[in-house]
Parts: C-alpha cells; structure tokens; sequence
C-alpha cells in the first residue's frame, strides 16, 4: 500500500483506484482505504443479514455476501436504477445467489421488514444528503430494521481540508454524527481512523 508522510495512500492511488472503480460498476469508496481494515472491524458471521444503504457500485456487498455465506443475506440498495441495474449484472456474472439488490433512496421508508438486520452499512453517502431534512426517517427506519443487537458503521470523510473529496462544509465528524444519531436510540461504541476516512460503529442503547 502506498502511503504519503501521514500515514494516508497517496493521492494519486487514491484517485486512480476510486475512478477505476467507477468507471467499472459505479462510485465505491472501498478502495479508498484498506477493506481488510473495515471488515475485521465489522465481524461479519456466517447467517448475518447485511444492509449496505447507498451501495453504490456494491464492492462492500460482494465482500460481505462472502462472509455471511449461504444462509446469511445482504440487501444492497442504491436510489438510481442504472447503478442497481449494472451490479444486479455483477451479481449474476459473479453467481451471487444471497445478494438481494433494490432501488431504494435512503431518504425513503427502507424496503425491508423489522427486526432482521445484524450490521447496516453507510459509506461515503451521508455528505452528500440535506442531513438535517432526512434525518428523521433514516435514523428511525435503520432503528427499525435492525435487530435489537445489530450495529450501524458509517464511512465518512474526514471534516479536515483536503485537494480532492467534498468540501469541507459538507462533511460531517465522527462527533457531529453521534450527536444526530442520539436522540435516535444510538451510541457509539468505536472509531476507526482509515486515512482520509474514519469508520464509526454504533448500537442501539
């Protein structure tokens, strides 16, 4: 892994590796960091059921249709229909048969039923939302569908000035984003530098 004088990937790889990816299936922030890093933190067991919100080009979702194996299953959803349409493509090359994908924004009611969910997973999606409008219906529905011991890990950009990413303003610190989800039933339970990113994991209180 290359890596500049703070420890982070230079910039360069970092850039190459996230449009590559893009031009692949769609946008994925998991070659931004180390995935190894995330999924040993995420422990992921056989029969788990995986939410990944915002799934993107859904590089999280194969990993994680690998670890919760054939009885386990990840629900991938992503708001645009061409995206889902070319990882649904994806799914069948690659003979996927427990990843479930649906178009499904993340400012909407979760297509999902109560109760079911071990670990949902938000990477790099909550910067680009009006937060403070959705919040409501997000936190409440990811309360909903997880079980009572399941957990939430959010990947967000650093609140820090960088070349490349979205602005600073748009950027939310691992803080920030305790502070919304408390009132919500949540509470952070461990944080996870990955660089230019960091990973928060949070459980219902």
């Amino acid at each position: 892994m290359m890596k500049d004088n703070n420890g982070f990937k230079s910039e360069h790889l970092f850039k190459h590796n996230c449009v590559h990816s893009a031009e692949r299936k769609g946008p994925s922030s998991y070659f931004m960091h180390d995935p190894d890093v995330i999924f040993n933190e995420l422990k992921i067991k056989d029969g788990y059921r995986f939410l990944d919100l915002g799934c993107g080009a859904g590089d999280y979702s194969i990993q994680a249709s690998k670890l919760v194996g054939d009885s386990g299953v990840v629900y991938a959803l992503d708001k645009w229909k061409g995206i889902i349409d070319k990882f649904q493509l994806e799914v069948n090359k690659q003979g996927l048969t427990n990843i479930q994908t649906h178009v499904s924004s993340i400012e909407e009611p979760i297509p999902i039923e109560d109760d079911c969910i071990d670990i949902c997973l938000i990477s790099t999606v909550l910067h680009t939302l009006d937060l403070h409008e959705c919040k409501h219906i997000l936190f409440n529905e990811i309360r909903r569908v997880l079980k009572p011991s399941g957990r939430v890990a959010i990947i967000e950009c650093k609140k820090i000035d960088t070349p490349f990413g979205p602005p600073k303003v748009k950027r939310w610190s691992s803080e920030e984003l305790e502070g919304i989800m408390k009132p919500y039933g949540f509470k952070k339970i461990s944080y996870i530098d990955l660089g230019y990113n960091y990973m928060i994991l949070l459980s219902i209180e």
